[in-house]
């Protein structure tokens, strides 16, 4: 899959403007290609088919925007009450979150764990880690390619929330009968 990553950026550049999103969606495009390739039926060549990821996913995030964009547009007052009605349970969220994460971040290898705690958690830019870590942008954009590739492997968030649903509609089948 890696032998595609410039082709699908080049492919999302076109039509994604932010340079971080670009970089965000073609991760997310490699790895849920990366994921399905069991998946292909070799029906068409390898790259037509994650091109045919990559459009869904950029869709995706269009989707996204618009729906949040015209919800706030329409009244702003409504990302306060969301934000204020969703306050105990958002939190409660975003605790257990930040506790898979920490969890996660344990399992990672050591430099690994170190340059995404550098770039997302304390926010530095790419070049600057590069000067904190006394070598190339080249090298940190590289590692944390790899970085963010180990913890997505470890990451078990998703997959125990699925686990949760399933369970939990397999239980309500069997009480309504459905």
């Amino acid at each position: 899959m890696e032998k595609y990553r410039q082709s699908i950026a080049g492919f999302v550049k076109r039509k994604v403007e932010d340079e971080g999103v670009v970089e965000e969606l073609t991760n997310d495009i490699l790895m849920a290609a990366y994921g399905a390739k069991k998946n292909f039926r070799g029906e068409s060549e390898e790259f037509s088919w994650i091109c045919g990821i990559a459009k869904h996913k950029v869709v995706d995030y269009y989707r996204k925007k618009k729906i949040k964009t015209i919800l706030f547009s329409v009244n702003p007052a409504f990302e306060e009450i969301a934000d204020k009605s969703l306050m105990p349970e958002r939190d409660v969220l975003k605790e257990e979150l930040k506790n898979e994460i920490r969890k996660t971040f344990r399992e990672l290898s050591a430099g690994y764990g170190k340059i995404l705690r550098l770039k997302y958690l304390e926010g530095y830019k790419t070049k600057t880690i590069a000067k904190i870590l006394k070598t190339t942008v080249k090298a940190i954009e590289s590692r944390l390619r790899r970085a963010k590739f180990q913890f997505r492997g470890i990451w078990n968030y998703d997959r125990k929330a699925v686990a949760e649903y399933i369970s939990a509609r397999g239980t309500n089948r069997g009480k309504t009968g459905v």
